[in-house]
């Protein structure tokens, strides 16, 4: 699979395109297929996050903002689940295009060369193989956005495995790379915007629980994962955070490692809810998220009701363990 798609990201005149809101991984994964391989653009169609953003101006990584996908030989889509994830904007891509992602296949990607390998923590994974197949040396900088995209997706190791610390332990020592390196270049001060948007989305909280095992959720205008991260530290097991935008909702999901361990998978979760009401989810284990047209309130409901029921079932698992 790696030297398969290896030989088609050795096509010249190429654009990767990332998700919207694209998170480091994303921005990481585009930016080596960019610079390792033949002449390769870099479209955001709906913006980068903040850490994204923060860690393209300090490696110097050009983003388009528009862009004509017919202008270019090849389109590579990287660390993206569905078409639905361009809109607006990108979501018309070519047959025969290039598809790199590590969340659970969602059958979207028909007429695509599509490589996915779900067993993998962060795409920036699977592009480190894709390049070292070909013979090619990763450059330093490309070495620390790499780094970067698999340090945030693994939640700063939180939900990490032993094939994404290998992966990240030969890159520090192949670049002569100290890991403090990698963590300050994904670190910055909370702006005073995202702790007011945090704040407000936890005094909008909603939680139930069943035994030892809570799921809240919280409706934010913005900064949707940071206020998750606040509200697993505050003491929930699962959180799912809103914002809508017009008919448009969006839902970032985050679970503690303990509470996967116990059953709960946020990706096979949303991407239920996702096949029942015509949106858009997926993701992994303990981070997921889900978009669409719909009302947010109404789809924070559901997710609550799914996971109760979620730990209905480990909690009757449990007691079964108990009797035998």
């Amino acid at each position: 699979m790696m030297k398969e798609a290896a030989e088609l990201l050795k096509t010249d005149n190429k654009v990767i395109l990332v998700h919207g809101n694209a998170d480091m991984d994303a921005v990481g994964s585009a930016y080596a297929v960019s610079v390792c391989f033949p002449r390769g653009d870099i479209f955001a169609p709906n913006g980068v996050d903040r850490i994204a953003g923060l860690v393209a101006e300090k490696l110097n990584i050009s983003i388009l903002e528009e862009c004509d996908l017919s202008e270019y030989d090849l389109v590579v889509v990287v660390d993206t689940s569905s078409p639905e994830q361009l809109k607006p904007g990108a979501e018309n891509v070519p047959e025969g295009s290039v598809v790199i992602d590590h969340h659970i296949p969602t059958g979207k990607w028909e007429g695509m060369h599509f490589f996915c390998d779900d067993t993998r923590v962060s795409c920036c994974e699977i592009i480190k193989e894709m390049i070292e197949s070909a013979g090619i040396d990763i450059p330093r900088n490309v070495a620390l956005a790499l780094l970067g995209g698999m340090l945030t997706d693994s939640g700063h190791f939180q939900y990490s495995n032993p094939t994404l610390m290998r992966a990240f332990a030969d890159l520090l020592e192949k670049k002569d790379i100290h890991i403090d390196e990698a963590f300050n270049l994904t670190r910055s001060q909370m702006t005073m915007s995202e702790r007011i948007a945090v704040l407000k989305a936890t005094g909008r909280v909603k939680f139930d629980y069943v035994g030892d095992m809570i799921v809240s959720t919280a409706y934010g205008g913005s900064f949707e994962a940071s206020s998750c991260r606040a509200l697993l530290v505050a003491g929930a097991d699962v959180v799912f955070v809103g914002s809508q935008r017009e008919e448009e909702f969006r839902i970032s999901a985050r679970a503690t490692q303990d509470i996967v361990r116990k059953g709960i998978h946020l990706g096979n979760l949303v991407g239920g809810i996702s096949g029942e009401t015509n949106t858009d989810g997926g993701g992994h284990g303990g981070a997921a998220g889900l978009s669409g047209k719909g009302d947010i309130e109404a789809m924070l409901h559901i997710c609550m009701q799914r996971t109760m029921n979620e730990f209905r079932e480990i909690k009757r698992a449990q007691q079964n363990n108990e009797f035998i």
